[in-house]
């Protein structure tokens, strides 16, 4: 931003100037925006690389101290912005003051994770589009090299990533790199749709940066995972309300919030018993999803799931839109995708570009998998695409012209998103969308796998007893063993997914809370909402007004839902 503008500037604009700035350093978040120039480049994720995020953080920080003292500053678009980029900034340093960058290790979460995802969502219709793969493919080396110099620097410092999550990182990285030259790789499988002429500079591009992933592998194996070794997998109460921060937006009473989990886990237990009747009389939860596995509504083939969810967004829609959204002809168009191999086992969405050449996507893993049981899609689809991550990421983007850039694209708060696609299963549910036991069943097996999460999330990370009136293990205290066993024993998933959610509890403390806690804040807000307007309360209306008023932290968003 010019100097001179600086000085009249108002909070949205200072936003807008950040992710100017950001995008320069991180070039990852621009390809996500949409950004052309930023299609070569990757971020330097060294400990320089990451002061350098800092130093801007705070710079923009001391910029919004002056903006928000200018006439207008107190306007609801000017405020909400300011909220939103101070909690955020904020958040983000404290993370970054403790060192929490040098130790990010996972099976979902690290600087190597976001260097091979964002190649999926690289244009790649063109020679130019495959240029800029190629380009990015040879930056790869030294993006890799800054993350293992944050790690090295980590263990110098004593912060490290615990044992778990390192070696399921490192079983990923071999598995990326084709499994000791089994295979050629997933930089090598992802060129393979080329066009001919570029084969051999892709080929080789992909080469140097599969011998990346190898060497970073190796001293994950070699030096960290030695280093490592007797370092505890979860992280203490002061790190966990750190990190719940970073995720949530809230200061959360976090002894309540167990509470509360165990609370929806016996609610949510005693109305799966009565859906499970439904389906086999005499049978618990989890033998009549078994049933269904078997015997159940299913889908065969890949492509035909893939198909059959695309109608399933399609048709909620044609359903919602008119009577309890309104939805822009840009928003109504979704699509469903099957996930590239070697990422984690759970469903994901990942939004538009900013002017809406590359749609909102939702994800599909399949693993191998060719049968698909209905129960474990339906509702995870409205969570994942409509009317849950898609209708509220893509209609960010839409008013984008009435937010900050910051507000309407990378100024996300997780527990904000994930409170939201919960509550949106829930209403799918309100509304009458899950209208046999088959597919309320599988609503609320989503909905206690949320809960599951609140007790065992906060449980181990901070070691709390169990209650006395648990069926499960009665005043024992939490472990990442016994969560594994009771997480295991409330999902209808398989073992190798809660495996996977384990490893990203522990890797990721307290993101994983912010589903139900988030569900809880938006409903807080909508009850608020009601109560202030009676009679006159219009659902649709406070809908989109919410949908539209861009990201906020769990305690500011409360506050401001109420308000509509």
């Amino acid at each position: 931003m010019p100097e001179t503008h600086r000085t009249r500037a108002l909070p949205r604009q200072v936003a807008d100037a950040y992710v100017d700035a950001l995008i320069e350093l991180d070039p990852i978040t621009g390809t996500y925006l949409g950004v052309k120039e930023s299609a070569g480049l990757l971020p330097d994720f060294s400990p320089a690389g990451q002061e350098e995020l800092a130093v801007l953080a705070r710079d923009t920080l001391a910029r919004l101290d002056e903006a928000e003292r200018r006439p207008g500053a107190d306007s609801d678009a000017e405020r909400r912005c300011g909220r939103l980029l101070r909690e955020r900034l904020t958040a983000e340093l404290a993370v970054h003051e403790a060192g929490e960058g040098l130790c990010t290790v996972g099976n979902l979460r690290s600087p190597a994770h976001s260097v091979r995802i964002v190649f999926t969502v690289m244009p790649t219709e063109t020679e130019e589009d495959w240029a800029a793969v190629a380009e990015r493919l040879r930056a790869v080396p030294a993006a890799l090299d800054g993350y293992r110099e944050s790690l090295a620097l980590g263990l110098e410092r004593g912060l490290r990533g615990g044992p778990r999550a390192t070696a399921t990182f490192i079983g990923q990285l071999t598995d990326w790199t084709g499994n000791d030259g089994a295979r050629r790789g997933w930089f090598g499988d992802f060129v393979a749709a080329a066009p001919g002429a570029m084969r051999r500079e892709l080929d080789t591009a992909a080469g140097g940066a599969t011998r990346a992933l190898a060497e970073l592998r190796d001293w994950m194996r070699d030096v960290y995972a030695p280093a490592v070794k007797d370092a505890p997998d979860t992280v203490g109460r002061e790190r966990y309300a750190r990190w719940s921060h970073y995720f949530n937006g809230a200061d959360f009473d976090l002894d309540e919030a167990y509470a509360y989990g165990w609370d929806e886990y016996h609610r949510l237990l005693a109305e799966m018993r009565a859906e499970a009747d439904k389906i086999l009389p005499g049978a618990g939860p989890w033998e009549a999803l078994a049933h269904l596995d078997a015997h159940g509504t299913h889908i065969e083939g890949v492509e035909e799931v893939r198909v059959w969810l695309q109608g399933l967004m399609d048709e909620a829609i044609e359903a919602l839109d008119g009577t309890h959204f309104e939805l822009a002809e840009r928003v109504r168009r979704v699509e469903s995708r099957i996930a590239p191999p070697g990422g984690a086992a759970a469903p994901y969405y990942t939004g538009p570009s900013e002017d809406f050449s590359r749609p909102g996507r939702t994800w599909l893993p399949v693993d191998g998998q060719t049968r698909f049981p209905v129960y474990d899609l339906v509702s995870t689809w409205y969570h994942e695409g409509v009317p849950g991550h898609h209708l509220q990421l893509a209609q960010w983007a839409h008013v984008a012209d009435r937010l900050s850039r910051y507000q309407a694209t990378i100024g996300l708060v997780s527990a904000n998103a994930e409170g939201w696609a919960l509550y949106a299963e829930r209403l799918m549910d309100e509304l009458g969308f899950l209208p046999d036991p088959e597919r309320r069943l599988g609503y609320l097996d989503c909905q206690m796998m949320r809960a599951c999460r609140v007790i065992v999330d906060i449980g181990m990370h901070l070691e709390l007893q169990i209650p006395a009136d648990s069926p499960f293990h009665p005043a024992e205290r939490w472990t990442p063993e016994l969560a594994q066993e009771f997480f295991g024993q409330h999902t209808s998933r398989p073992p190798a997914f809660v495996e996977s959610e384990l490893t990203r509890y522990l890797s990721m403390p307290a993101q994983a809370i912010g589903y139900k806690l988030g569900e809880r804040a938006w409903l807080l807000g909508r009850e608020n909402a009601r109560k202030a307007h009676g009679d006159a309360f219009d659902a649709k209306r406070w809908h989109m007004a919410a949908l539209s008023q861009g990201p906020l932290g769990l305690d500011d968003l409360v506050d401001e839902l109420s308000r509509l």
